[in-house]
């Protein structure tokens, strides 16, 4: 399944690096609920892949929080992650 990378975990003053906001295209908070604990990858040009997990949703219009291993590179905003079935 993929899904698309919309913006990093942010507050007014700090960046969370490694949280990011992620779009499945759920309608609402209980649809996105049901993607806690997989996994997700994020594969680059160049054939690298960052893994993470989704841990928990996020607002009432069907976004999740991920947090990978390490930040993802600026390039990654709208890009698609792959989510893995466990």
């Amino acid at each position: 399944m993929k899904a698309k990378i919309i913006q990093f975990r942010r507050s007014r003053h700090k960046i969370h690096e490694r949280h990011y906001l992620i779009d499945f295209s759920a309608k609402s908070r209980k649809e996105a609920e049901k993607f806690i604990g997989k996994e997700v990858e994020w594969k680059s040009s160049s054939g690298k892949i960052i893994k993470g997990k989704i841990s928990a949703s996020h607002g009432n219009k069907g976004l999740v929080r991920a947090i990978f291993e390490r930040g993802l590179p600026g390039q990654s905003l709208n890009d698609e992650v792959e989510v893995k079935e466990k």
